[in-house]
């Protein structure tokens, strides 16, 4: 019976470690750097991601690759080999392969040489760092494991990005504000004080390229960028070094000032009216089929419909007008005016309510608004007209071009495209049919 107890005992000793092993209760992401194996917190990981075009930033340290645009947000990079003092692999493509980790509410963007795969251990298996296990500093690491033979070093990638007075700051890099700024280095202005070379000013203006997406939702693109680089030229005149970043959302509301095309969120002044008619084309259909994207509370759209009936008298129009700000929509169709606030050429379909001033049903009729998100399926019939003022600019680049390519699809072949003032359409598949202040595209063939 004793040798009986002996081995229960045994067999609950053993028993006991191998629950004690299959207890995941650490979940780690592992890379390779350097041809040794290291993990990271998964609760540290936002995502894994590939990459080969970084926005560089002068004077920044070593290991500081760039920035990225993630979707919007403006990251920093950082090549933890050359942080390390690591060898670097050489590659055939320059695509790397990146961590995005989040930290302490800020997000990083870390180069390393391969991602491999998600390792659960137990925690109590997890060992103090010792020197020998790696080749870095040990006060960056925050244990060592075994998995099936394979032994990892683990990062404690807080103590590496974070920044305290105790640490070495200048080792460090930092991302301005933390939700959605722009990168700024540690210590100097991304721009030396002098005259800036091309180069720096292509530089300085990249910053403004990835700045405008996070701070204002603005998408630079083909679509905006000679708009761009002349209001670049001329905001950056007189400026230099931290000057030429966009700090915040006023900054970058004072830069987007002038990119709006004319009587925006209000009914088209005079002039602007009578261009936008002298732009569209001679229509003879019995009905005329409009799109108009982003109107609003109405005022482009009822602008737009006074004008299409001037210049289309004999002709039927119907506008699907579509937004997605709900209360402004449900509004639109009710709207009251006085007759002050009303330009000259709309007056002629206005009619006199008992609490002022509204639009024939004629021009009521020939509308339909919607709420509506572009971003969804648009079941449209073939149109002769798409007004789509100031709207593509603030789409991601990807739904841009997918906007652009609807708008080839559903348009006729005399179709017109109304875009915003300072938005124009690729000139190898799109021919300008009126410039300044009206922006009027027809397809080519």
């Amino acid at each position: 019976m004793a040798v009986v107890r002996d081995l229960e005992t045994v067999n609950a000793e053993l028993q006991q470690q191998k629950e004690r092993v299959e207890n995941v209760d650490f979940k780690m992401i592992t890379f390779s750097l350097a041809g040794k194996d290291y993990g990271v917190d998964i609760m540290n990981v936002k995502e894994i991601a590939k990459a080969d075009k970084f926005t560089y930033v002068p004077n920044a340290a070593s290991y500081v690759r760039g920035v990225y645009n993630l979707r919007g947000d403006i990251i920093p990079i950082i090549d933890l080999r050359t942080f390390f003092h690591l060898p670097v692999e050489k590659k055939d493509t320059g695509i790397e392969n990146m961590l995005i980790l989040l930290i302490e509410d800020r997000v990083y963007g870390t180069i390393v040489d391969k991602i491999d795969k998600v390792v659960g251990i137990n925690s109590e298996s997890i060992q103090p760092p010792h020197p020998i296990f790696g080749d870095i500093n040990i006060k960056f690491i925050s244990g060592v494991v075994e998995k099936q033979g394979d032994l990892y070093i683990i990062l404690d990638v807080v103590r590496i990005f974070s920044i305290s007075k105790d640490e070495d700051k200048s080792r460090l890099p930092d991302t301005g504000a933390a939700a959605g700024g722009y990168y700024m280095p540690p210590s100097q202005d991304p721009l030396p004080a002098a005259s800036p070379s091309l180069s720096g000013t292509e530089s300085a203006l990249d910053f403004i390229r990835q700045s405008l997406p996070a701070i204002k939702r603005f998408y630079p693109s083909p679509i905006n960028e000679t708009w761009l680089r002349e209001r670049f030229a001329g905001w950056s005149t007189g400026r230099s070094g931290a000057d030429l970043q966009l700090k915040d959302a006023g900054e970058a509301d004072n830069f987007l000032s002038l990119f709006y095309s004319p009587s925006t969120a209000a009914f088209w002044h005079d002039d602007y009216a009578a261009a936008v008619k002298a732009a569209l084309p001679g229509l003879s259909a019995n009905t005329i089929q409009i799109w108009n994207i982003g109107c609003g509370k109405g005022y482009e759209t009822f602008s737009f419909a006074c004008i299409l009936k001037s210049r289309y008298p004999d002709s039927r129009f119907k506008i699907w007008a579509n937004d997605n700000d709900i209360m402004a929509i449900s509004q639109a169709p009710n709207m009251l005016f006085d007759l002050d606030e009303v330009p000259e050429y709309c007056r002629a379909y206005m009619v006199r309510g008992p609490s002022g001033y509204t639009f024939n049903q004629e021009i009521k009729d020939s509308i339909l608004f919607e709420y509506h998100d572009i971003l969804n399926d648009n079941s449209l019939p073939d149109l002769d007209i798409i007004l789509a003022r100031d709207i593509l600019s603030f789409l991601p680049v990807q739904e841009q071009g997918k906007l652009v390519g609807e708008f080839a699809e559903k348009l006729k072949s005399r179709g017109l495209v109304l875009l915003g003032m300072n938005e124009e359409l690729p000139e190898t598949e799109w021919r300008s049919a009126a410039k300044q202040p009206v922006s009027a595209f027809m397809q080519r063939g």
